[in-house]
């Protein structure tokens, strides 16, 4: 019981030490506006981004399953 009391009075001791910087986060409106065209080529290679490593998992998984059993 020793040990817990000793090791929880040193979990604090680095959390209090730590000195994070202030985020720079802005309430004003954007100075140069986003058009709609750039909104939607940010979405879709954003959503490309994550669906196409998906898809070719998917589309290769009965040849992953083949060479894992062998």
């Amino acid at each position: 019981m020793l040990r817990l009391a000793s090791a929880s009075r040193l979990l604090p001791a680095p959390r209090s030490g730590w000195v994070l910087p202030k985020a720079h986060v802005s309430a004003k409106p954007a100075r140069t506006p986003t058009s709609p065209m750039e909104q939607a080529i940010g979405l879709s290679v954003m959503f490309l981004s994550f669906l196409i490593p998906a898809g070719w998992v998917l589309h290769h998984l009965e040849s992953y399953k083949r060479s894992s059993a062998a």
